[in-house]
């Protein structure tokens, strides 16, 4: 080795060594910034809760300085401050999420940076401050003890309180020593969703910020049971840096969004039944059996049958057990009533008969209508499934609140009642039955009757229905807003794909809202080459809900309101092909048919026998 390549080596030994001996001195030495503290997390959205970051430091010495808030890469973000400060005085300064040029610095992690002109050196310190305006999601997982897709049942035979369990984020710190601080709480809130408007039931804030598990009796605050119906858990929380997380969201009332064809995001979903039963969805053949079930929480019941308009009861018994088989009565079609109860509760869900003789008329209950506007969760999100949610609905499901059909009290079992007293024997089906190839067709029937709202059929069965009327058959309608509907029946029994109504009905009518009159008026006849109005006065009413139509064709006898300013048909009679459709979109009428209304009596009397010849 040369000299100079020795002198060299020795000379760079000797710099590491002082380098080092420097370095120690340096580390060893009390820090120029001391007692520094920093808000580690928080939200710059203007909601009012942690939207600034508190930095504050002393100095050692006293000098000139440059506080900045600097990214993760070291670039400068913000100028907090350009000023002097004295030695060992504590200094606060705040950050509002802002950049130099005004705009929001995006989410990240950010360090403060100690500029100390006096001495021509600068401090990062290494602890960084989260800027985070991103929203947690917090949501409800599952509700238990038994975990599985549909709503959780309430009351529990046992008395057990269901079980909610949540996916929430971290508390924010501090939140241990000082449980009700800002932001360390949840919001657990009950919606009763169904039936009815939708409404706040019960709000529990007694819970951490990172609530798990969560027990509901199905009880108020004041410990009284809630009333029959779907219900919807909720949970907002707040992560560590203030930012606001509901689920699901709420609108400006503070009830849930309910997306149309779209379900909540999570499991929130709570029925509460005390007493429930399922008929079966397609006519019972007389003399045959069929099962119903019956939800009576494990509690005995009794039950009875009778038939629509009748107080006779054909058939009785005494049960614990949820199935329930019962035979048929009588020989005669018809639609009948069976009625639940226990000690506290009962419930009526109506099923049809089919008769062994066959009638020229044939009686279609809409039972797809029925179950698609039943108020129940199937898939456990907390909102009912409803066809007109634009969401599907399970075929097979108990009905909810006194067990009727919505409207069947008013519109279907009076117009049932008034065919039986009249003695106007029928065949009866249901839409299902038409749909699935069960029981009494269309063809080899002279009418077909459809009893009250048809809101949703599957595309074939109203091409059945209209190959029907094209080929000589005859179809009386008491629904509003009938027949422009589709709905899908799945191999699984399920409806899906509600469409949303058409501008026209099945036999191409456009069918005007359903309207409310100032005051009760007759609606009066406006022509009749058929003689549909034939041993009336030609006047029927009064009526206070009306829904005109414009026929896709001109009418062969039509009824309108008094006022001539409308003109449009109410009670009308349009020809499709060698049959014709009837239409009486009058919600009152059913009732007052009952009720002895002499010209409405002698109007569906001519309709029945215009029907069955």
């Amino acid at each position: 080795m040369s000299r100079l390549a020795a002198g060299v080596f020795a000379a760079l030994v000797i710099a590491t060594f002082g380098a080092f001996f420097v370095a120690q001195r340096l580390k060893n030495a009390p820090s120029i910034v001391q007692q520094f503290t920093r808000t580690p997390f928080f939200s710059p959205n203007g909601d009012g809760r942690y939207d600034r970051a508190y930095v504050s430091f002393k100095l050692k010495r006293a000098d000139d300085v440059t506080v900045s808030v600097v990214d993760h890469e070291g670039d400068e973000v913000r100028i907090l401050a350009d000023r002097s400060i004295p030695a060992y005085t504590p200094t606060r300064f705040a950050w509002d999420g802002r950049t130099d040029d005004g705009g929001r610095a995006p989410d990240g992690s950010y360090r403060i940076r100690v500029s100390l002109r006096r001495e021509g050196r600068s401090v990062t310190v290494p602890l960084t401050i989260r800027l985070d305006t991103t929203p947690p999601r917090p949501l409800v997982t599952a509700i238990g003890p038994v975990k599985g897709p549909g709503p959780e049942l309430l009351p529990n035979p046992d008395g057990s309180a269901a079980e909610v369990h949540f996916r929430t984020p971290a508390l924010r710190p501090g939140c241990r020593e000082k449980p009700n601080a800002l932001g360390c709480r949840a919001v657990i809130r009950v919606f009763k969703t169904s039936p009815g408007p939708t409404r706040l039931v019960l709000e529990d804030t007694s819970q951490p910020a990172d609530v798990k598990v969560w027990r509901w009796d199905g009880r108020t605050r004041t410990g009284r049971p809630v009333s029959p119906g779907t219900y919807l858990v909720s949970i907002e929380t707040r992560d560590q840096a203030g930012n606001r997380g509901v689920s699901p969201a709420l609108n400006r009332k503070g009830l849930p969004i309910a997306p149309y064809g779209a379900k909540l995001p999570g499991h929130g979903g709570i029925r509460i039944s005390y007493l429930s039963a399922q008929p079966p969805p397609t006519p019972i053949q007389a003399g045959q059996s069929a099962e119903f079930l019956i939800d009576s929480r494990q509690q005995p019941y009794s039950w009875t049958v009778r038939r629509i308009g009748s107080n006779q009861i054909s058939k009785r018994g005494h049960k614990t057990k949820p199935k329930l088989r019962i035979y048929a009565p009588g020989d005669q079609s018809g639609v009948y009533l069976l009625q639940v109860r226990t000690a506290t509760r009962s419930t009526t869900v109506p099923f049809a008969v089919q008769g062994r003789e066959k009638r020229s008329v044939l009686v279609v209950l809409p039972v797809m209508t029925w179950q698609g506007r039943n108020p129940i969760d199937d898939d456990g999100d907390g909102l009912p499934n409803l066809l007109d949610r634009g969401v599907g609905a399970k075929l097979f499901r108990v009905y909810a609140g006194n067990g009727l059909p919505a409207d069947f009290a008013t519109r279907d079992a009076p117009l049932l009642t008034w065919l039986d007293r009249n003695r106007h024997r029928y065949d009866v089906t249901t839409d299902v039955a038409l749909a699935q190839g069960k029981g009494p067709r269309l063809d080899g029937h002279k009418g077909v009757i459809l009893p009250s709202d048809v809101r949703w059929l599957p595309r074939a069965v109203q091409l059945q229905l209209r190959r029907f009327v094209r080929n000589g058959g005859n179809v009386a309608s008491f629904g509003v807003d009938s027949l422009r509907r589709q709905v899908s029946l799945s191999p699984r029994a399920r409806l899906i794909d509600p469409t949303p109504p058409a501008s026209t009905d099945l036999f191409g009518a456009t069918l005007r809202p359903l309207q409310a009159l100032p005051a009760a008026t007759n609606l009066v006849e406006a022509g009749d080459d058929i003689e549909l109005f034939a041993g009336t006065t030609g006047s029927f009413g009064p009526f206070r809900d009306v829904q005109e139509a414009t026929l896709g064709t001109e009418p062969v006898a039509s009824a309108i309101t008094e006022d001539p300013q409308t003109g449009r048909p109410v009670i009308a009679a349009s020809r499709l092909g060698k049959g014709y459709v009837y239409r009486f979109p009058l919600p009152e009428l059913p009732g007052m048919l009952v009720s002895g209304n002499v010209q409405l009596n002698a109007l569906i009397q001519r309709t029945w026998t215009l029907l069955s010849h």
